[in-house]
């Protein structure tokens, strides 16, 4: 059984930081895509960032591009997205996802439960 499990989410401040941590079992970061998405109150799911299985190459939103960094640690097989300037429009619930091939909206093999982030003004 594979069991994605985010957690660091919290309130935090417009300009703060938070580290949103995801440990998985049942299979190996490494050899996955892992990532994120969010869903903001009352709008549609996003993809947030993804780190390839194969070369480690990282992917992100052009809404959180040099703000939020994703990475994972093989030992602990557990997936970080380090979101800094968070901002207010950053609130949502963010979920870890992974995919034997690649994350993308229409690709995603397993969905772990989210974790809330609420950033205030």
């Amino acid at each position: 059984q594979v069991l994605l499990v985010a957690s660091g989410g919290g309130l935090v401040q417009a300009g703060g930081s938070l580290r949103l941590s995801c440990a998985a079992s049942g299979l190996t970061v490494s050899s996955y895509a892992m990532g994120w998405f969010r869903r903001a109150p009352g709008k549609e799911r996003e993809f947030v960032a993804a780190i390839s299985r194969s070369d480690g190459s990282t992917h992100y939103a052009d809404s959180v591009k040099g703000r939020f960094t994703i990475s994972r640690d093989n030992a602990k097989n557990t997936v970080y997205l380090q979101m800094n300037s968070l901002k207010p429009e950053d609130t949502a619930v963010y979920s870890c996802v992974a995919d034997s091939v690649i994350v993308s909206p229409t690709s995603v093999d397993y969905w772990g439960q989210g974790t809330r982030v609420t950033v205030s003004s």
